[in-house]
């Protein structure tokens, strides 16, 4: 049977700023030194990344934020205090998710959910966003619903996997998924080049789809396969932990070379599941971990420039998401012109490291 991706929809919160003025912030609150402040001139400017989002204002120029800049002065949060930031603002990105792919999708109504899935490795609560969601969209009480905690990027693949057995499992099965992080709550002071890289890189976001076994209305992804990888090699280069000052994520230089070295043999059984190569795959929805790691990719795979180009666009635009990121990947292609029967690679990275990767082909309605 198959299961399609009907719709995707992104949310941002309202305060941005472009990634030169955060720089210059970083410089300011963290660079120690001058060597430290030339470093994260570099980390900055390379970085492939515009602006950013986040839901609080202290990124913001001509601003003093409420959570970590006072003025001068700079303040060290503890989990609670970020945590109950979360709580609040999540809150607001997920409904909205949920509420965009309703709207947009009218021929879909609330009574047709049964199943939600929440994905969000930045905090927690209880009841968790999944209720929110029921709640807010007047989903039936008998509403399914599962939440994907702490599995860091690639954690929209897991709620994919969820969504996709439910369908396969219940012909009349309609799966909201939604993934919201915040990842700037956890902004830290220390000046090591991990912490520096982090900080460079993550923002906040939320994004969502609609999954079932119906054929969809408009253009969107028949989901064909999933494959999933671990490179033990860099276990300790991507990692994920809660301290008494938020939570602390180590994100090494050595992330980009470990994925170059493993891309083969993730991306081999699902070559082998459909008789593809390389060259069948027209785009690859890669998560714009950083700009490395799509350098690195882009090289080693010898892929054209245009094949990637939506994720660098979501890393200019947006930042490193966490698991969000690479749904926005999806809807800036499910947003473009696309062939009836082309293929999309979609592949995220994560703590272990794990690489989680898939098989999409585009649906059109004049299909069916």
């Amino acid at each position: 049977m198959p299961v399609f991706i009907h719709d995707i929809a992104t949310s941002v919160p309202p305060f941005s700023s472009d990634q030169q003025h955060i720089r210059e912030v970083m410089k300011k609150h963290v660079g120690t030194d001058r060597k430290t402040e030339a470093i994260i001139h570099r980390i900055y400017t390379q970085s492939g990344i515009e602006k950013r989002h986040s839901v609080v204002q202290d990124f913001e120029p001509n601003e003093h934020g409420r959570l970590f800049f006072n003025g001068q002065a700079k303040s060290e949060p503890g989990t609670a205090a970020r945590n109950k930031v979360y709580e609040e603002e999540s809150k607001k990105l997920f409904v909205d998710v949920g509420r965009k792919l309703l709207a947009d999708n009218p021929h879909i109504s609330s009574e047709e959910i049964t199943h939600v899935v929440t994905v969000s490795c930045t905090g927690f609560f209880a009841p968790g966003p999944d209720y929110e969601l029921v709640k807010a969209l007047r989903l039936k009480p008998s509403t399914e619903r599962f939440h994907v905690g702490f599995m860091g990027c690639y954690a929209a693949f897991p709620a994919m996997k969820m969504a996709q057995s439910f369908c396969k499992a219940d012909p009349d099965a309609v799966v909201l998924v939604v993934a919201a992080e915040l990842c700037t709550l956890h902004f830290q002071f220390r000046n090591d080049i991990d912490n520096l890289l982090s900080g460079s890189v993550f923002a906040d976001g939320a994004a969502g789809m609609i999954i079932s076994s119906k054929p969809p209305k408009k253009q969107g992804f028949e989901i064909r396969k999933f494959a999933s990888s671990l490179a033990p090699k860099g276990e300790k280069d991507m990692a994920w932990t809660i301290g008494d000052s938020g939570f602390n994520m180590i994100l090494s230089t050595y992330v980009p070379d470990i994925i170059k070295e493993n891309l083969e043999s993730v991306v081999q059984p699902l070559y082998e599941a459909y008789q593809l190569s390389r060259a069948d795959i027209d785009y690859w929805a890669l998560h714009p971990g950083g700009r490395a790691i799509l350098d690195k990719i882009e090289d080693s795979l010898n892929l054209k420039p245009h094949q990637i180009s939506a994720s660098r666009a979501v890393l200019s635009e947006f930042g490193n998401m966490s698991s969000a990121t690479v749904l926005f990947v999806l809807n800036k292609l499910l947003d473009s012109d696309l062939t009836a029967g082309q293929y999309v690679l979609p592949m995220a990275f994560g703590p272990g490291l794990t690489i989680e990767s898939g098989l999409f082909e585009v649906h059109h309605p004049d299909e069916d």
